[in-house]
């Protein structure tokens, strides 16, 4: 079994509702939806039934819409297709790839209703507005959002435990990795490279060849883009013309979203559904502009201004370097050990947007451009907020630096002006750990803690 932090989760649901809510994960194509579904359905139930909606027969699509107000026939439908006895509160019915049957959805609030048996539905692209248009969204529904495997998952899979256990050790004490720091180091570097999609994990884990984890990259690479092409609707150019244009957004400088590198007339607004649809999909991690580092990041957003990350930075690097079909195995070596002359720091800060989102983290950055006076000039690559709201001191900058060479002239600006109101000011490095002038250092592979 691939460990996956989401399954506590999971766990947590069904030990705290006891069938009083369906639980919805959500997430990107290829991501282990369905995988973690059923191992959890395995441990966790004496028995378990998988409707994979985008491989059901029409006549079980069906009935969803005959029986929806008698759940004992379909309930009995169901059990007799698949030939498997269900026991009342020892049993789950799995909804794969529920947004292909919307009427199976809403269904959802009759059957919790009933209380024999636990649901999980998984799906992606769960909001776009043909899934949901004429159904009735259920409130008796918790949702997850799953993402790519953080580092933690991708040392558990390489069998790594007891690096990730010394990560945590050293993270929770503040104190440097010593000596272990260097292999950390080059561990997170495969993981930079492969990323954290379980199949390419898989693959990397088996084979240990770049060549072959790439072509499964390339694979999902194709589906993602077939899947714009399907169910884009409307916005389906604009979707793929921002989709394509990630990686060489990233390369610049200036990580701030520049449509004009699309459409010297185009307007954010324009933008809009196919941004909403990409953030939907879970192939982009969306990062906006807050006005003030305070409590209420939300409050203070600035949707006209945003970043735009990859939703896995192994996929961007098949994405970035495929100009004939696969990214050779020279160039795989030459990321590993850092000899290929690229802006690195698009990578860097694509992955720890990457492991923010993963750790429960909604990103937001802090831009304020001020002509008139150089000391409210700053741009900060992130802000988290802490778990547990507090009248002040809830937010963190965070400043990600790929070099060993680096300034730190936005964040100490930061805290000059807004210290009293925050939490702890990090660096995302590429060095130990280290606390200094108030600042802690951690090195990137620490990123899955914060």
């Amino acid at each position: 079994m691939m460990k996956r932090k989401i399954y506590n989760r999971m766990l947590q649901w069904k030990q705290t509702k006891d069938g009083s809510t369906a639980l919805l994960i959500e997430g990107a194509r290829r991501i282990g939806k369905s995988y973690i579904a059923v191992e959890f359905a395995r441990n966790e139930y004496d028995s378990y039934i998988l409707i994979d909606f985008s491989k059901a027969p029409a006549r079980v699509k069906n009935w969803f819409d005959e029986y929806l107000e008698d759940v004992d026939i379909l309930l009995q439908n169901i059990q007799l297709h698949y030939k498997t006895r269900l026991t009342p509160r020892k049993s789950l019915i799995i909804f794969d790839e529920v947004q292909k049957c919307p009427r199976a959805r809403e269904a959802i609030k009759a059957l919790v209703e009933d209380h024999r048996f636990d649901y999980i539905e998984t799906g992606s692209l769960i909001s776009i507005r043909k899934n949901v248009m004429d159904i009735v969204i259920p409130s008796e529904e918790d949702s997850i959002e799953m993402y790519p495997m953080d580092f933690e998952e991708f040392l558990w899979a390489m069998g790594n435990d007891m690096m990730a256990e010394y990560i945590d050790k050293q993270f929770e004490a503040k104190k440097p990795m010593g000596d272990f720091h260097r292999e950390a180091m080059r561990l997170f570097r495969q993981y930079l490279i492969v990323g954290g999609m379980p199949q390419a994990v898989d693959e990397y884990v088996k084979s240990k060849d770049f060549d072959r984890v790439d072509a499964v990259k390339r694979q999902i690479l194709r589906l993602y883009r077939n899947d714009i092409k399907k169910y884009g609707g409307g916005a389906t150019s604009k979707i793929s013309a921002l989709f394509e244009s990630i990686p060489g957004q990233l390369q610049k400088g200036e990580k701030k979203f520049r449509l004009s590198e699309l459409d010297t007339d185009a307007r954010m607004r324009d933008y809009d559904e196919a941004f909403f649809w990409l953030n939907d999909a879970c192939l982009a991690n969306i990062c906006y502009n807050t006005t003030a580092p305070n409590v209420g990041l939300q409050l203070n957003e600035e949707r006209t201004t945003l970043k735009c990350y990859f939703c896995d930075t192994g996929l961007l690097i098949s994405m970035a370097f495929d100009a004939r079909g696969i990214v050779s195995h020279e160039v795989y070596q030459k990321l590993m050990f850092e000899k290929l002359e690229i802006n690195e720091g698009m990578l860097i800060e694509n992955i720890v947007a990457q492991m923010l989102r993963a750790a429960g983290h909604k990103l937001f950055f802090y831009s304020s451009y001020d002509k008139n006076d150089a000391a409210n000039r700053m741009e900060i690559d992130f802000l988290i907020q802490k778990k547990r709201v507090t009248s002040r001191h809830n937010i963190s900058p965070v400043e990600v630096k790929s070099g060993t060479n680096y300034t730190l002239t936005s964040i100490k600006k930061c805290i000059g002006k807004f210290g009293q109101y925050l939490s702890t000011p990090y660096v995302i490095h590429t060095k130990d750990m280290n606390e200094k002038d108030g600042i802690v250092y951690i090195p990137i592979y620490m990123t899955p803690f914060l």
